[in-house]
């Protein structure tokens, strides 16, 4: 396994993020990682060593700091070979209960700070001539639950800029993945993770019921964040990654469930959906 690789990671201070970097940094690569507080990541990842470590403190959705931290890990390590957009928080919640402010707040941070970093690292990685991009995502992006409507739709617009991405940057010997995860045990469902608003309004009883069960389940998802982050570093070592990973056997079931039923319903108006070409 080639070691010498330079990684980026984005909301690396916690969850995910903070157990790929220090996965990264035992295997012997070179990491900088991002966190809105530089020392709190250096203390999370408790790792002293400047040959390897950059900790930087950024602002992903202030254009001219992302411009900045690729510019110090440039400076740092010479090169950018795999970039990780793990930043990212929950929302829960009816949409008509929810502020425009938080709305905007999630796809901030969700979908417009992965388009910042994309289009700050493409230029290195453009005249490098080779690069990998992993977008983190999640099942909710493709097959959501009652209560997680904005969210699942920054996941969503998360999967659709990957996709057209790996079809813009192929040329370039650049590769793309969005990984689509299910529940793990990366503080997800905790307090200082996920912007939780309670139903006040009567009715909604699909959306209340998959709230209470989905945060009973904090802290015993199935999913496993060291298995995900060695499965992440394979990835990059891979010559023909996916351009879709979902991760989880409840990933799985809820994709490919919904990929049936698409079908289903696909077939079942063909008649109806050809019947709009001029004839």
């Amino acid at each position: 396994m080639n070691t010498s690789k330079v990684w980026y990671v984005t909301g690396a201070s916690q969850g995910l993020g903070l157990m790929l970097v220090k996965q990264l940094l035992e295997s012997g690569y070179r990491v900088a990682a991002t966190s809105r507080h530089a020392q709190k990541l250096q203390d999370a990842v408790g790792v002293i060593d400047g040959d390897r470590f950059l900790p930087l403190a950024v602002d992903l959705n202030n254009t001219d700091c992302v411009d900045e931290s690729i510019g110090q890990t440039l400076g740092a390590f010479g090169r950018i070979d795999v970039v990780v957009n793990n930043a990212g928080y929950g929302m829960a919640g009816t949409v008509e209960e929810t502020g425009a402010e938080e709305i905007r707040k999630i796809f901030d941070v969700n979908v417009l700070a992965v388009i910042n970093v994309v289009k700050s690292v493409l230029p290195v990685l453009r005249k490098q001539g080779s690069g990998y991009i992993i977008n983190m995502g999640s099942v909710a992006g493709f097959a959501g639950a009652p209560g997680w409507s904005v969210y699942a739709a920054t996941k969503a617009a998360v999967a659709a800029f990957s996709e057209v991405l790996a079809l813009d940057v192929k040329e370039f010997g650049i590769k793309v993945t969005v990984v689509e995860p299910a529940g793990f045990r990366t503080g997800f469902l905790e307090q200082n993770s996920l912007a939780y608003v309670e139903s006040r309004i009567d009715g909604y009883q699909a959306v209340k019921e998959t709230q209470q069960r989905y945060l009973a389940t904090s802290g015993q998802q199935a999913g496993d964040p060291v298995k995900a982050s060695a499965i992440l570093i394979e990835l990059a070592a891979s010559d023909q990654p996916p351009l879709h990973l979902y991760l989880g056997q409840d990933a799985y079931k809820r994709a490919s469930g919904k990929l049936a039923a698409m079908t289903t319903e696909l077939e079942a108006w063909k008649a109806t959906t050809i019947s709009a070409d001029y004839q």
